[in-house]
């Protein structure tokens, strides 16, 4: 097998992904398949981070648009989040992938507190850990906790599994001739408006000289061929 190109990197994954074909709540035969892939990925000897959406279950600016505080809708949002990584944390362990969440709201019965040294540490003891609850704050998303976190475990990379295949110059959904980017730069993603990750999580990756890789994480295999230096989905980088 070949040698991983990353020592430690932090996956996010859509909350959406998880609710499968149903589009809302959790499918168990999906969190079973990421785990799965996520434990191949982690054969491979990389330390691994993850933080998941809730948008499965609740969106807080969807939540606002109807009506709610958008503060109370955040809150919400992140508490979806931890019910996300519980049910991964799950799926993880009967992979027998030890597992460890730790969350930045504190719920100590289902969660450990997130605390950088303890996070880094349980990486270092080789353990799977799932970073819950966003950043704690409202008015910043999950893509945002996800780069935040990725450079305070000194992760190499961003590896951002959705539902398509890549970054595209439009909606490939509704364009037929919609490009695929294999590499951008965070300058274009930024001046395009392009839809990868909100405009501070992308700019708080290009400060910090983060790489980021957009893929399909439904296409089984492609989180260990990325690892193992395969161009697979794009690339942004500086």
């Amino acid at each position: 097998m070949s040698k991983p190109i990353y020592g430690r990197i932090l996956l996010k994954l859509s909350g959406e992904i998880l609710a499968g074909e149903k589009g809302f709540g959790v499918d168990p035969k999906i969190a079973k398949s990421l785990a799965s892939e996520i434990k191949s990925a982690k054969n491979l000897g990389v330390d691994i981070g993850i933080v998941i959406g809730g948008g499965n279950i609740i969106r807080g600016e969807l939540a606002e648009i109807q009506g709610m505080d958008r503060v109370s809708a955040d809150y919400l949002g992140m508490l979806a989040t931890i019910i996300n990584a519980i049910t991964l944390q799950d799926a993880l362990e009967k992979e027998s992938c030890e597992t460890r969440t730790l969350s930045a709201l504190s719920i100590s019965q289902l969660a450990e507190p997130y605390i950088r040294r303890r996070a880094i540490r349980h990486l270092d003891k080789g353990r799977v850990i799932i970073l819950a609850g966003g950043t704690g704050n409202p008015y910043f998303s999950t893509d945002t906790a996800a780069v935040l976190r990725a450079t305070e475990i000194e992760a190499n990379a961003v590896i951002k599994g959705t539902k398509v295949d890549g970054v595209y110059n439009k909606d490939p959904m509704i364009y037929e001739n919609a490009k695929r980017f294999d590499s951008i730069n965070y300058k274009t993603v930024i001046a395009e408006d392009l839809k990868i990750m909100d405009m501070t999580a992308v700019a708080m990756a290009r400060e910090n000289k983060l790489p980021i890789v957009i893929f399909d994480v439904n296409n089984r295999g492609n989180l260990v061929k990325i690892l193992c230096g395969e161009k697979i989905g794009t690339s942004v980088v500086e």
